[in-house]
């Protein structure tokens, strides 16, 4: 009886964090979070190859097999968490709307300021400019919901100061600037 009392807890511990029900409201509400910053899911590479363009995919680092089933893991995960989602906005490069599409949270809408500057600092700060606006027009509160906002490590970091690897999210609180990691699978 030992034995299989610690095998279930060996596959228990085992198991992926997920924002689960009240442990994710909570987090989101001790912190005041009005944004779930969530970077794009996998995309092999870094970096956009030689002859990006914005509207070819073709031309871009997309999200691989494994990143597209991780993309709708998380949306299972804030669908089951018990959060309320008042919308999903995302940056205009495809991995990152694929994502917010696979996440089947609800309509998406393209956010300029949410796009990627990496390796292009002239791009940094209007970017964020726009962010900033955008940051502004959005609901606040526990009753409005949170608003999912799909980007890249480069915008999570100069926002909220944490480095994310992809797939990963952070609550931030669009009044105070605080910023917690939101456990996800």
């Amino acid at each position: 009886m030992r034995q299989v009392r610690l095998a279930l807890l060996a596959l228990l511990l085992a198991l992926p964090a997920r924002a689960e029900g009240p442990g994710a409201v909570a987090l989101a509400e001790g912190i005041g979070a009005d944004v779930i910053f969530l970077r794009h899911a996998l995309a092999p590479g870094t970096g956009d190859p030689a002859g990006f363009r914005l509207g070819d995919c073709a031309s871009q680092r997309n999200l691989s097999d494994e990143g597209r089933s991780q993309a709708r893991g998380i949306g299972e995960a804030l669908r089951d968490s018990g959060l309320r989602i008042a919308g999903v906005m995302t940056s205009q490069w495809c991995r990152a709307r694929d994502t917010a599409e696979l996440l089947d949270l609800g309509a998406v809408v393209e956010e300029p300021g949410l796009n990627s500057f990496f390796g292009n600092p002239d791009a940094r700060q209007p970017t964020l400019d726009l962010l900033t606006e955008r940051l502004a027009t959005l609901p606040e509160g526990a009753e409005a919901g949170l608003t999912v906002m799909v980007t890249h490590q480069v915008v999570i970091t100069a926002v909220t100061g944490q480095t994310v690897a992809s797939g990963a999210a952070v609550l931030y609180d669009i009044d105070t600037g605080k910023a917690e990691p939101l456990p996800l699978p």
